[in-house]
């Protein structure tokens, strides 16, 4: 068959599919990703029908994927939010990044991946997925509760964290020097400062420079500058991945938030194939072996999030129900914890045991996730209302 017509109908009936799995889950009260990673586990490598055809386009997609979904994270806050944010939250922040990444590194060295693995495993296990949280908060009318600036706050610590965390990353996966990688990091570091301080002051003229009342140029503008930054971070050494939730810090204003409602349905498309794409690349032979670990992990940091925000909650004077409900939202792991894995992948740095590994702790947590959200107050209730009987006597 014509090598362009095999690719067309595989892309068609993969995207085709794609849908009818986003319409199950959202019937199911459950997010996507674990659906999606699934599906590209069934016609990757190993899976049920090996799709040839697709594979140079779905790489391509999905480094678009993620671009925009750390573009349109960036295009959550403004940059005055984010130091607000660390003021807030740095020492819930510090907590979180202890308790969730070290079971991660320290299952890396035990498996004996080596530091560059550590690093991996450590970011994986440490960032909570933002969009699974937001979705969770939203669909369960959260919104207005007490706790919710709490895990938000705790989300934008950590989405500032990956702006430093992923250059660094990036400097060890390509295994230059220490010194190099101190040039690396410094430079990622002065790039993300200088884009920060841009924000911070001239915020206005990049919206207005991206800006339009025309729907079709405003997409062009915005998808342009994004795959236009990302490129030249990347070539200056820095995460493209950061260079996009950089250009998303500096949009504010009403041209954020146009931004972000023009750019969902495509963000939804290319994130959605980049899960495929990593599932692809992964061997479903190779998850049993690592399942066992993956279950170890999910339990352990289940509950060092758990911690988290009930830690966070009780400090800002939250009733134990919200102290149970904030650490609770932030169970969830997913996109994030799969750009870190997939990062790692194309680099050829680290084993696809590991790449395996995250893929079973990602489905694991992506539906552990909401499922604690929705339900951990109602089965903790029964032991929470003795102490509250007692507190008013």
């Amino acid at each position: 068959m014509d090598p362009l017509a095999l690719t067309l109908i595989e892309l068609g009936a993969v995207v085709f599919c794609l849908g009818l799995l986003a319409r199950l889950a959202g019937r199911i009260g459950m997010s996507p990703i674990p659906l999606y990673l699934l599906g590209g586990l069934a016609f990757g490598a190993g899976g049920i029908v090996k799709l040839e055809g697709m594979h140079e386009f779905a790489h391509l997609s999905g480094e678009i994927g993620v671009i925009l979904l750390l573009l349109m994270l960036g295009l959550e806050y403004t940059a005055a939010e984010l130091f607000t944010g660390l003021r807030r939250s740095w020492q819930a922040g510090v907590l979180d990044l202890v308790l969730n990444f070290l079971p991660g590194a320290a299952l890396a060295l035990f498996l004996g991946w080596g530091g560059v693995g550590a690093m991996v495993m450590g970011g994986v296990t440490y960032i909570s997925s933002s969009g699974i949280a937001a979705k969770v908060i939203t669909d369960l009318g959260r919104l207005g509760n007490r706790e919710t600036p709490v895990v938000l706050s705790i989300l934008v610590f950590e989405d500032l964290a990956m702006a430093v965390y992923l250059p660094i990353l990036t400097a060890m996966l390509a295994g230059v020097s220490f010194l190099g990688g101190l040039t690396t990091v410094g430079i990622a570091l002065a790039v993300v400062s200088l884009v920060l301080m841009v924000a911070l002051r001239h915020g206005h003229r990049v919206s207005k420079a991206v800006h339009s009342e025309n729907s079709e140029v405003f997409l062009l503008n915005v998808l342009g500058a994004a795959l236009l930054v990302a490129g030249v971070a990347s070539a200056m050494q820095v995460s493209a991945a950061v260079g996009a939730f950089m250009l998303g810090i500096a949009i504010s204003g009403a041209t954020a938030h146009n931004a972000t409602r023009i750019l969902e349905p495509l963000r939804d498309l290319f994130a959605a194939i980049f899960f495929v794409a990593f599932g692809l690349n992964t061997d479903p032979t190779s998850i049993p072996p690592v399942l066992g670990w993956a279950l170890v992990l999910a339990v352990i940091t289940a509950a060092t999030k758990m911690v988290t925000g009930v830690w966070a909650a009780k400090r800002a004077g939250i009733a134990r129900p919200g102290r149970v409900r904030a650490g609770a939202t932030l169970v969830a792991r997913g996109e994030f914890s799969i750009v870190i894995a997939g990062l790692a992948v194309a680099s050829g740095a680290v084993t696809h045991e590991l790449a395996a590994l995250a893929t079973a702790y990602v489905l694991l947590m992506a539906v552990v996730g909401p499922l604690a959200a929705r339900y951990v107050e109602p089965l903790v209730k029964p032991l929470l209302r003795p102490v509250r009987v007692a507190a008013k006597a």
